[in-house]
This record gives C-alpha cells, sequence and structure tokens, in this order.
C-alpha cells in the first residue's frame, strides 16, 4: 500500500464516528503531520453540511485510491472551487 501524498484521493477504512463519517467515504489529503505523531489532514464532502470537514487521521485509518475518482470535466470544476 502506497503512502498518502498531499491531494492524493484516499478512502475511510473504519468509521469515524465523532465527525459523522463512515467506512469507504472519500476524501482529499489536504496536509501532512509530523508532531507528535504522524497523521494526514483530509477533507471531506459529509453530505447535508455546508461547509466542508477537516480530521486530523492516522495511516493505519486511510486507503490511498489511485487514479482519478472523478470525470475530466468534475475534476476541472473541483479545481476551480
Amino acid at each position: 500500500m502506497r503512502i498518502p501524498k498531499v491531494d492524493d484521493f484516499v478512502r475511510l477504512r473504519q468509521d469515524v464516528p465523532q465527525w459523522a463519517l463512515s467506512r469507504g467515504e472519500v476524501g482529499v489529503v489536504r496536509s501532512t503531520w509530523f508532531s507528535p505523531n504522524k497523521a494526514y489532514e483530509v477533507e471531506f464532502h459529509v453530505i447535508g453540511a455546508e461547509q466542508r470537514t477537516r480530521v486530523l487521521l492516522p495511516e493505519d485509518q486511510l486507503e490511498v485510491e489511485d487514479g482519478s475518482l472523478l470525470g475530466e470535466e468534475a475534476e476541472e470544476r473541483v479545481a476551480t472551487v
């Protein structure tokens, strides 16, 4: 399994109930934290929420998705937001 890096799409390997996130949801890595432990700041678009949700997660809770999960048109729209 590849180590996540900034702008990678990642999928949750387990539920994160305190943030209303479920196993299988996809987010984007926005930054990597190294202290006190290595963690990844991941941004999720939770259905029903007005704002995006950003959470710090350890590597073992994430699985890197290879390739784009969006079509080219959708990627262009996301890039302009």
